[in-house]
C-alpha cells in the first residue's frame, strides 16, 4: 500500500532533475552552514559571535531584496558560473587568511563571508526561478537539499576539525571547492531542454514589439490607400496624431519597486 502510494506520488519525476536540484539546494546553503558552525574559530572568544551570523545574513537578505528587478537580465548558465567563482573566493579569503591568534584581520574573513553570502542569497532566486521550468519536483528536491545543508555542513564540519584532525584553516579550504559542485549539477545533470526550450519562445517585450510593428505596418497601407483615392474637399477629415506611450526607463521601475518592499521592513 504504502509502496504504491510512493510510486503515485512520484510519477513522472525526472531522477536528473531531482538530482541536480537536490544539489543546488545542498552546495548553495552549505557553506552558510560552515560558516556559522566555526563563527568561533574565525573571530575568536573576544569578538561577539553575532557579528559572523550578521555579516552572513544581512547581505544574503538585501540581494533578495534588490536581484529580482534585474537578475533576470543575465542568463542562467552565467549566473551559475559567477556564483561558484564569488562563493569559493569568499571561502577562499576566509581560509587563507591567517588565524587572529597569528595577526590574522578579523576585517579579511568578514569580507570573504560577505562574499559567500551575496552568492547564496543570489543563488537561492535563481535556482527557485529555474524551478518554473522543471515542475513541482524540482521544488521538492531543492527544499530537500536545502534541509540537507544543515545537517551535512554542520556535521562534515565536526568531524574534518574532531574525528580526522584537520585544521579550521583546511577544512575551510576544501569547502572552497564546493561551489564547484553546482557547475557540474547545471551543465552536466539538469536537462537543459525545457530551459532551451523557454528561452527560444518570444518574451513579452518582444510580442509587444511586434505587435506595434503590424500596427503601423497596417496604418501605412491604410494612409497608402487613402493617397491613392481621390480626395474631396468636402469630406476631408483632419486625421489626430496617435498617441505614443512615455517609456518608462528601468531605474525609475527599480525605485518605485523599492518603495514597495520597503513597507515589509519598516511598518
Amino acid at each position: 500500500m504504502l509502496g504504491a502510494r510512493l510510486r503515485a506520488t512520484f510519477a513522472g519525476a525526472d531522477i536528473r532533475v531531482c538530482i541536480a536540484f537536490w544539489l543546488f539546494g545542498l552546495i548553495n546553503n552549505v557553506n552558510y552552514v560552515i560558516i556559522l558552525s566555526a563563527a568561533l574559530d574565525l573571530v575568536g572568544p573576544n569578538v561577539p559571535k553575532a557579528l559572523v551570523l550578521l555579516a552572513d545574513i544581512i547581505p544574503s537578505f538585501l540581494i533578495k531584496l534588490c536581484a529580482p528587478y534585474f537578475i533576470h537580465l543575465v542568463p542562467y548558465s552565467l549566473r551559475i558560473i559567477l556564483f561558484a567563482v564569488i562563493s569559493s573566493w569568499g571561502m577562499l579569503l576566509i581560509a587563507l587568511t591567517p588565524p587572529y591568534t597569528d595577526g590574522g584581520t578579523i576585517t579579511t574573513k568578514m569580507a570573504g563571508i560577505v562574499l559567500a553570502s551575496l552568492s547564496s542569497g543570489a543563488g537561492e532566486l535563481s535556482f527557485l526561478g529555474l524551478t518554473h521550468y522543471y515542475g513541482p519536483f524540482s521544488q521538492a528536491a531543492w527544499g530537500s537539499g536545502t534541509g540537507a545543508a544543515g545537517l551535512i555542513g554542520a556535521g562534515a564540519y565536526a568531524i574534518a576539525t574532531t574525528s580526522i584532525g584537520l585544521s579550521v584553516q583546511a577544512s575551510l579550504l576544501a569547502s572552497s571547492f564546493l561551489p564547484f559542485i553546482m557547475l557540474l549539477s547545471f551543465f552536466f545533470v539538469l536537462p537543459r531542454g525545457p530551459l532551451r526550450q523557454q528561452q527560444r519562445l518570444p518574451q513579452r517585450g518582444e510580442v509587444a514589439g511586434h505587435d506595434e510593428e503590424r500596427d503601423d505596418n497596417t496604418s501605412d497601407r491604410e494612409d497608402q490607400s487613402l493617397l491613392a483615392e481621390p480626395v474631396n474637399e468636402s469630406t476631408t477629415r483632419s486625421i489626430s496624431p496617435r498617441r505614443t506611450a512615455t517609456p518608462i526607463s528601468e531605474k525609475s521601475t527599480f525605485a518605485r519597486n523599492l518603495r514597495r518592499a520597503r513597507g515589509l521592513i519598516v511598518p
